[in-house]
């Protein structure tokens, strides 16, 4: 499987975690949305998506439509999640593929409600065939657009208040952390890794965009001579850029850690090494647009954070 295409189709990235420099873990289970709000009533439409009744049987096949469906408080109406849908761990995960959807493997479900991420294969109008509704959640490209697809979620589930809740929590929380981040005269640069042959990601991505409200520059922009959000780097070109803070979005894909990184030609060298600024992120969290956006914010604001001023 091809990291770089499963990227940039869903939505920049990878999860986030233990990292070399102590960023805080996540729990198991989501923060919902909860609220003693009155049931939603119904019929509801969002977009071109009619829904007569509360969904009951929701089929998710997109990791991140996962998390936000149980973070809604939609969870106990969702029946099966793809092979790759890892959280929340209660999820109930099956071999159905969203890659690889097959209509025939979701009808046997009998969903009511089916949310992915992409139209693969034309599987939207198979299910359509099959008289099963749909919702695409593509990848976001900003944090308005993740608002957006929540509140949608929410609303065809039936939990319109509880979205709301958790779009606001997120709004309150990301906005908190980069107030609280300490000023400085010189702004920390920063090369961010999808993969161990140097795909990286430039300030115009929803990722690139997290680090730059925090006011991190990225080595990526004038590195970058293909005028894609997403440049391959070489060795070289990161050497030479020296940057403060090194972030690892391939630490379970590809096994990359702090040592790893130290042992590269001319990596040693390098001020993040240096410094022990080699940040291992979850590549789940970091590869996903949904509520945990604000762990990943997290992890870059307490890294920058604990950079040594120059």
């Amino acid at each position: 499987m091809r990291r770089i295409p499963l990227i940039a189709a869903a939505f920049t990235v990878v999860t986030l975690a233990t990292g070399v420099a102590g960023c805080a873990s996540t729990s198991d289970k989501p923060r919902t949305g909860s609220t003693s709000a009155a049931p939603a009533a119904f019929p509801v439409t969002v977009g071109s998506v009619t829904l007569e009744k509360r969904p009951e049987r929701i089929v998710s096949l997109a990791p991140t439509a996962t998390e936000m469906l149980f973070a809604v408080d939609a969870g106990k109406q969702v029946i099966a999640v793809d092979e790759f849908s890892t959280y929340p761990v209660d999820a109930p995960k099956t071999n159905l593929s969203g890659y690889t959807p097959n209509a025939e493997a979701i009808a046997q479900q009998k969903p009511d409600l089916v949310v992915l991420s992409d139209d693969t294969n034309k599987i939207v109008s198979q299910l359509q065939a099959l008289k099963i509704t749909t919702f695409l959640t593509p990848a976001a490209k900003t944090l308005d657009e993740t608002y957006g697809q929540i509140a949608d979620i929410g609303k065809l589930t039936g939990h319109g208040a509880e979205a709301e809740a958790v779009v606001q929590r997120m709004r309150d929380d990301l906005a908190k952390l980069v107030k609280d981040l300490p000023k400085r005269s010189k702004p920390l640069t920063y090369y961010y890794e999808l993969d161990t042959t140097y795909y990286t990601v430039t300030s115009k991505t929803f990722i690139g965009a997290l680090f730059a409200s925090a006011g991190l520059v990225n080595i990526a922009d004038a590195a970058n001579t293909s005028g894609t959000e997403y440049p391959q780097l070489s060795a070289e070109v990161i050497v030479k850029a020296n940057p403060d803070l090194i972030f690892l979005a391939d630490t379970k894909c590809c096994g990359q850690s702090q040592a790893t990184v130290a042992k590269r030609a001319g990596w040693s060298g390098i001020t993040a090494v240096k410094n022990g600024q080699v940040v291992a992120l979850d590549d789940d969290i970091a590869s996903r647009w949904g509520p945990r956006v604000v762990d990943l914010q997290r992890a870059i604001v307490d890294a920058a954070a604990k950079a040594p001023v120059s």
